[in-house]
């Protein structure tokens, strides 16, 4: 068992050079991320008439086929353009039966894999939807351009793939064009399954639905705040997790809550202009995302989308009434705030790849003590080659984001002297010697990001 001392405390420092490479990166990765690219993939869209799950599938200019095929072309493209760096593929099954789907259907998403140089099994996954729809959600052949619902998002995906592409991590990346969104998340619960089924380890979830709108309903201009919206305890905790969860806390500290929380650091440290609204709900009120499906299957993930909806621009037939003109079409989209989106999801993405394996099995113990010990699994092997060590994180239980912090080195264990377990909220992170840093990792089933 590695537990902390003054001459490990030496060793353990991450020196100020090599800490400051994340930061490049990071600054250089942002800086890549350009407004005309997201702006032409968006008309490219857009300009498929329809991308409605149920709308055409053989043509090669309109409707849901032509979309996805352009999709995985432009992935393949990406490909090239980095020698191959993507593993392109469908992902694909049949549904039916469904009130939004009643008749036999293939709903077919888009993947790409950028995979680690040392952990090419844990993956980090990025987000958009293909279809689109207007006010029936069976009208499957009316124009839908879909321009921000969720061509942006989707948009976002693709450049965030030519930027990260460029450079190399030790974990995988993931990119996913989504269909079956607006019938009922079922893309997302295909592509979800398939994960399972081949034992990838995913460990966040980015979804983007809608990124490029400014201007709300309500009158509000603003295209400097994004939303983070992330679920509070997780969909997939048994009896005896709740049980322990209610005697030692949790309820705001799932891994897609404190994946939440790495968000908005990421935000705050290299997205100039923008900050983010943690939203402490699994998603708008009473409404879906395509994260979703991702936590039901026992992944960590949120969904990230512009603060201010205008819902004359969403899920509307094209139309003027009463001086209002109903419909998601291109103008009403902003590049530049879609562009600070992408880039806080490339940055996130990124520091995540590029962090050693989040920690594991943590535990933590301190009743009726004056100190408080946090306990973890150290991760060994190629995957671990970039570890410098752990850093502890502590905050008052009702602050929104972790307020101290200290690098404890390559160690498995922490007693932190004086600070008493009742008062405060602890969890775990892993730092690699170029400075990158996992999420938090609250103790217990409560927290875990899975092994």
């Amino acid at each position: 068992m590695r537990k902390f001392g003054i001459i490990a405390a030496a060793a353990a420092v991450i020196s100020q050079t090599q800490a400051g490479e994340i930061d490049e990166t990071l600054y250089a990765l942002h800086d890549a991320v350009s407004a005309d690219r997201i702006a032409a993939d968006v008309e490219t869209l857009v300009n498929f008439g329809t991308r409605h799950t149920l709308s055409e599938t053989e043509s090669a200019t309109r409707g849901i086929g032509a979309a996805r095929r352009w999709v995985k072309a432009e992935f393949e493209k990406i490909s090239d353009d980095c020698g191959g760096c993507l593993e392109v593929m469908y992902v694909s099954d049949f549904v039916e039966g469904e009130r939004r789907i009643p008749e036999r259907t293939e709903v077919v998403s888009v993947v790409a894999i950028q995979r680690g140089r040392r952990d090419p099994d844990r993956l980090v996954m990025m987000s958009g939807d293909i279809d689109s729809r207007v006010t029936d959600p069976l009208d499957g052949t009316s124009d839908s351009p879909g321009a921000n619902d969720n061509a942006s998002g989707l948009a976002g995906v693709l450049e965030a793939a030519r930027v990260l592409s460029k450079h190399k991590f030790d974990g995988s990346i993931a990119y996913a064009a989504l269909s079956g969104e607006e019938q009922g998340l079922f893309g997302g619960k295909i592509v979800a399954a398939h994960a399972i089924e081949n034992d990838w380890r995913i460990k966040a979830v980015l979804n983007n639905d809608m990124i490029g709108n400014i201007k709300g309903v309500d009158g509000v201009i603003d295209n400097s705040t994004a939303r983070v919206f992330s679920e509070g305890t997780r969909f997939v905790e048994t009896e005896e997790d709740a049980r322990r969860r209610r005697f030692t806390g949790g309820e705001v500290d799932s891994p897609s809550r404190n994946l939440a929380r790495y968000i908005d650091k990421m935000a705050d440290d290299y997205i100039l202009n923008l900050d983010v609204m943690m939203v402490y709900r699994l998603d708008r009120f009473g409404r879906g995302g395509h994260h979703r499906p991702f936590n039901q299957a026992g992944f960590a993930g949120v969904r990230i989308m512009e603060a201010h909806e205008n819902y004359t621009q969403q899920h509307q037939d094209l139309r003027t009434e009463d001086g209002v003109d109903y419909g998601d079409t291109l103008e009403h989209v902003d590049f530049d705030y879609a562009r600070k989106l992408t880039a806080l999801n490339v940055v996130s993405l990124a520091g995540m790849a590029a962090a050693p394996p989040f920690p594991a099995n943590v535990e933590i113990e301190g009743a009726v003590e004056p100190s408080t010990t946090l306990k973890w699994t150290r991760a060994e092997g190629r995957a671990a080659r970039n570890l410098a060590g752990y850093r502890v994180h502590w905050r008052l239980t009702d602050q929104p984001q972790w307020q101290w912090s200290r690098f404890v080195g390559d160690v498995d264990e922490f007693t932190l002297n004086n600070v008493v377990i009742d008062n405060y909220y602890f969890g775990v992170s892993s730092v690699a010697k170029n400075g990158a840093e996992s999420p938090v990792v609250f103790p217990g089933a409560a927290g875990s990001f899975g092994d």
